[in-house]
């Protein structure tokens, strides 16, 4: 309803609970997946326009929905528009485990997204030397700094990838190399940091500082 949807990788799908709207008949019996549950559409016709207002409250932002679903939380559980949301969530999340059972490109896509966030997560835990999972800063000022200093290392790793990259494909030898190395490039990540000794001794003297990759300074350049 906000123009946008999850796409979680779902643990022991073959576990998940699935809604219907009217009760199972004869010929429901023979579906290769079954459903377990009816959804309440009654609670969910008779609150219809709460719910919204709600969304049109969050699209608004007029409130957060973190805000809203925190107060919706503190209330019974018996509440109209609390049971009216998870009566509609039960029809979004029964209708995407049946796209995602019977969808293998839905599958790798989603695969292939939460690979990519997870090894950025490790990139960080890996560049955060010592305490990888928590600020030792108490002021907001210093934790704000520790995480620019280590959005730079995490940047100029990658840049540096990109560059040590981009000089192996000048130096491929044919056409084929050439092709095949960009194959293997478009399916892997810049984020790599194998390479990188991130205990090590770093000398940034001008006499230490030495351009390896064809590179030059701004002022040598100009």
């Amino acid at each position: 309803m906000l123009g946008f949807s999850f796409a979680p990788r779902i643990k022991s799908v073959g576990k998940q609970t699935l809604y219907i709207f009217k009760p199972r008949n004869q010929a429901a019996e023979d579906w290769v997946v079954q459903p377990d549950k009816t959804i309440n559409e009654t609670v969910i016709r008779e609150n219809w326009d709460d719910l919204l207002r709600l969304v049109a409250t969050i699209k608004l932002k007029e409130n957060t929905a973190s805000d809203i679903f925190r107060r919706l939380n503190s209330y019974s559980r018996q509440h109209a528009l609390y049971q009216t949301m998870k009566a509609f969530g039960q029809i979004i999340k029964s209708l995407f485990i049946l796209r995602y059972v019977d969808d293998l490109a839905l599958r790798q896509a989603i695969e292939k997204q939460l690979n990519k966030v997870e090894l950025a997560n490790r990139f960080t835990r890996a560049v955060a030397v010592g305490n990888p999972r928590e600020y030792t800063q108490t002021e907001k000022e210093e934790q704000e700094i520790a995480e620019a200093c280590n959005r730079l290392i995490k940047n100029s790793i990658i840049c540096w990838n990109y560059l040590y990259l981009a000089r192996q494909i000048e130096k491929a030898p044919d056409l084929e190399a050439k092709e095949n190395l960009l194959r293997l490039i478009a399916a892997h990540s810049p984020m790599s940091w194998a390479h990188i000794n991130m205990l090590g001794e770093y000398d940034f003297s001008e006499e230490k500082l030495r351009d390896t990759l064809g590179i030059l300074p701004p002022k040598k350049a100009a």
